[in-house]
């Protein structure tokens, strides 16, 4: 029950889920997001309880059944951890059907793969979804579910002739109900897994099995007693899997702790808000990074935030910044994103200086009035969420950097950190 109700989604962990430390094996973020697109009744959640071998998403005959995105994460074999998104029909209609198609659009920018359920009688409709899996650079697989009980083969073999002919496309004809294909799916899942999907690593090849690194690792209001935030919780494990030796201690203990050590730590990763300390009292034979920086390279373009945080420099109190955080915590006393960073910049500009804040999915898609966009270290985003805003922001000609770059960039340490 636990393991379900940790979603992107769910209300119980809405307002802190980047504090807690993941109930299931692996956290949403790091799943591979399969998203179900098509019209209304065409048997997207009968697909995916088809899929994980479960009663995971609600099923009817009525048409709109599915009114909001519906996530489901599961463990399979050859695909691994992976999560898939249920739909509202892109048919929907009046106000609130609006809305819904919304969201679908929101959840594309996180979709990994995209299996869209085709229809003899949608075919503008469905050209108009795969052009934007194109735009968005979404792999797609074509299927036309229900196949037991549809009659009409000519139509079935005109289609299926269009498709190829249109998209160079094999469409899957499966069932759901029968569970037909179910199989061909799933290796098609696997063919069309983004390249660098299994690649990404957190701490790259900075280190390997037998290295010291020292993680220091803060005890503030953003992390209640008790907890650690996931991208700790993450790179300590990564590490513990790479065989490496790891240390941890918090801010005011790092000096007893280096003194204590036989020997220097090969790479001290610290919280980006302490660089400057830690930076004054490292080995000088010790590399140093943060969380942050690590996440923006594991999620985003580290290249691109470390040559756009250099916009800071031409800031002035008329400019206008965005904040972008990826959770939808309430804000603490001294919330990096929403006080601490905002107070750096404005220390630096002027309090002149406009300053936007957006949480969540609540992204704009107009950037252009925006003259920097700063973005949290987004782990409770998948990889791909994030290269759409990094994406969208490159297209709009807007720089775009990350908490831990920019607060790297403001403690004078951003040339001695290690990227």
């Amino acid at each position: 029950l636990l393991s379900d109700l940790y979603t992107e989604e769910c209300p119980i962990f809405a307002s802190n889920k980047c504090k807690f430390q993941t109930m299931n094996n692996t956290p949403q973020s790091n799943r591979l997001h399969i998203t179900l697109l098509g019209k209304r009744n065409s048997g997207k959640s009968s697909l995916i309880n088809a899929l994980t071998g479960q009663e995971a998403a609600l099923v009817s005959d009525i048409p709109g059944t599915t009114t909001d995105l519906v996530y489901k994460a599961m463990e399979i074999k050859g695909i691994g951890p992976c999560v898939f998104i249920d739909t509202p029909g892109f048919d929907d209609t009046g106000e609130l059907g609006e809305k819904r198609i919304e969201q679908t659009l929101k959840a594309i920018d996180k979709t990994d793969i995209a299996l869209l359920l085709c229809d003899p009688d949608m075919a503008e409709e469905q050209k108009k979804w795969i052009q934007l899996l194109d735009e968005k650079c979404v792999p797609f697989i074509l299927l036309l579910n229900k196949i037991d009980i549809r009659e009409n083969t000519q139509q079935i073999n005109d289609l299926v002739i269009s498709i190829k002919k249109q998209y160079d496309k094999t469409m899957l004809q499966v069932s759901a109900a029968q569970k037909q294909g179910i199989d061909l799916i799933l290796q098609s899942i696997i063919q069309n897994m983004p390249g660098d999907y299994k690649k990404p690593s957190i701490t790259g090849d900075r280190v390997k099995a037998g290295d010291l690194v020292l993680l220091v690792i803060p005890q503030d209001i953003q992390a209640p007693e008790g907890r650690l935030i996931l991208p700790q919780v993450q790179t300590l494990r990564e590490l513990l899997d790479k065989k490496c030796i790891v240390m941890s201690c918090t801010t005011d203990q790092l000096q007893i702790t280096l003194q204590a050590l036989s020997f220097p730590p090969r790479l001290i990763i610290a919280d980006s808000q302490v660089f400057k300390t830690v930076y004054e009292l490292k080995p000088e034979e010790s590399k140093l990074t943060s969380f942050s920086i690590l996440f923006a390279g594991y999620k985003g373009d580290i290249n691109y935030f470390k040559e756009s945080v250099k916009t800071i420099d031409q800031l002035k109190e008329t400019s206008r910044v965005l904040i972008a955080e990826a959770c939808t915590h309430a804000p603490q006393t001294e919330d990096i994103g929403r006080v601490k960073i905002p107070r750096l910049l404005r220390n630096k500009i002027g309090e002149g200086l406009s300053i936007d804040i957006v949480s969540g999915n609540d992204f704009p898609e107009n950037l252009t009035s925006y003259d920097l966009i700063i973005h949290c270290g987004a782990c409770m985003f998948n990889r791909k969420h994030v290269l759409t805003r990094v994406e969208q922001a490159k297209k709009q000609e807007v720089p775009m950097s990350n908490y831990g770059v920019v607060l790297a960039y403001l403690s004078g340490v951003l040339e001695k950190i290690d990227w």
